[in-house]
């Protein structure tokens, strides 16, 4: 790696992926102590001179998802006071991004609230991956760059998958999903396949129909976000009652919430794959079939392009 003149800072939400991207970066971990005081009201301090750097601060918007909120845009706040010459908030997993537009009659557009609240805090730059909505980065009036994983799917994929003799076809586990799905099966000359589903209220989906040759293949699911599993369980139900020999699932961020893990684990699919874009808890590091695979590399690269003022997009050209 070059001589990068810039600065990492971890808040509390994943440390881990933050010292795995210091680590690629070789650069070490800027001192900064983010507490709590004993009415869990957020402190920040920079323990260290940034006054002129070029400085990222790494935090995903996961559970507690408000907490580590606060933490961010307070953290934002100490480094804009302290001088530093551009902030870039690091946000491997962008809470709130599935609230991107009016679901109904008087309810918010929260993606666009918190993007408000990131600039005014005073990031400069804004740096994710795989947004729910790609028209969130419109939400932001500064600098925007959404990161895909697909790339170190395709990678895992090949690695895992490459040499067997059944055919392999991704599957979108909604229309929603199928230009994701589209691009990872153009990359590995798969087919595809889509899942029609209805879903009756948030959390619920029904499996209503499979659109695509599924039948003695292994089905690769790939989707940005699992929460409750309970859409990547149900389509996996289907899939092999349609006659897929397996059913794994790639996602990003890998949220799984409340009953998920033991949903995921009691169901056909033989895994589930996220990456560390939101530490895993420790339901999820002992799950039979869940395992992560790190973003660290993709997101250091990218921070050292930033701070060389080279092209992001290239990454996936």
């Amino acid at each position: 790696m070059p001589d990068l003149r810039m600065k990492i800072l971890a808040c509390n939400s994943n440390r881990p992926l933050a010292e795995a991207i210091s680590a690629y970066l070789n650069l070490p971990l800027t001192n900064a102590d983010i507490r709590r005081f004993s009415d869990m009201e957020v402190f920040v301090e920079i323990q260290e001179n940034i006054r002129g750097e070029d400085v990222f601060v790494v935090q995903s918007t996961s559970y507690p998802a408000n907490d580590h909120m606060m933490e961010l845009l307070v953290t934002l706040d100490a480094l804009k006071r302290s001088s530093a010459r551009r902030i870039t908030a690091v946000i491997p997993y962008y809470g709130y991004a599935r609230q991107d537009r009016k679901s109904g009659p008087r309810t918010p557009i929260s993606a666009k609230l918190v993007a408000n609240l990131i600039t005014t805090a005073g990031a400069d730059r804004v740096l994710t991956m795989d947004l729910h909505a790609g028209q969130i980065q419109g939400f932001f009036d500064i600098p925007t760059d959404n990161l895909f994983a697909a790339p170190v799917f395709h990678k895992d994929i090949v690695e895992r998958y490459g040499d067997e003799k059944e055919p392999i076809t991704i599957v979108s586990p909604d229309v929603g999903g199928v230009v994701r799905a589209r691009a990872l099966a153009r990359r590995l000359d798969a087919g595809l396949a889509i899942i029609d589903k209805r879903r009756e209220r948030a959390g619920v989906s029904e499996v209503m129909n499979i659109i695509g040759e599924i039948d003695g293949h292994r089905c690769i699911m790939v989707d940005d976000i699992v929460d409750s599993g309970g859409t990547l369980c149900n389509a996996a139900e289907a899939l092999m009652q349609a006659g897929a020999v397996s059913v794994d699932a790639y996602v990003t961020h890998g949220v799984l919430s409340g009953g998920a893990v033991a949903r995921v684990t009691s169901s056909p699919l033989s895994s589930l794959v996220t990456t560390d874009s939101i530490q895993a808890t420790e339901a999820v590091r002992v799950a039979h079939n869940i395992r992560q695979i790190s973003v660290a590399p993709l997101f250091g690269e990218a921070l050292s392009r930033i701070a060389e003022e080279k092209s992001v997009s290239s990454l996936f050209n």
